[in-house]
């Protein structure tokens, strides 16, 4: 696996593709906290507490249910106001990514940006 992941530098695991085209992971069952920190350091930066709190969040009920929470159930939730998850990851598809999340489709990607 390379020590750097971008969608750009796609890294394998048994040279099989981790990431899409688009950056997004194939099987979140292969994320780590060690990938989320390597996709944010190309994206964001580092990581903070608040960070993982969100991205807990998202994991969690992505793979409950089987979809993105709306961000205000997010924002609520969490006790955070929309322009601050915005600030920390710089839109939906950034925190998608870093929570190693599949790619969500055409029409969700719409919205996520």
């Amino acid at each position: 696996m390379h020590t750097t992941i971008s969608h750009h530098d796609y890294a394998y695991a048994r040279d099989v593709p981790l990431f899409d085209e688009d950056g997004f992971l194939y099987d979140p069952s292969l994320w780590t906290k060690e990938l989320a920190q390597q996709i944010a350091a190309t994206e964001l930066g580092s990581l903070t507490d608040a960070h993982w709190q969100i991205i807990a969040f998202i994991r969690d009920r992505y793979l409950r249910l089987g979809a993105m929470p709306p961000m205000r159930r997010v924002c609520r939730e969490l006790g955070y106001e929309r322009d601050a998850v915005k600030g920390l990851f710089g839109g939906c598809r950034k925190l998608w990514r870093i929570a190693g999340l599949p790619n969500p489709g055409e029409e969700a990607k719409a919205y996520m940006d």
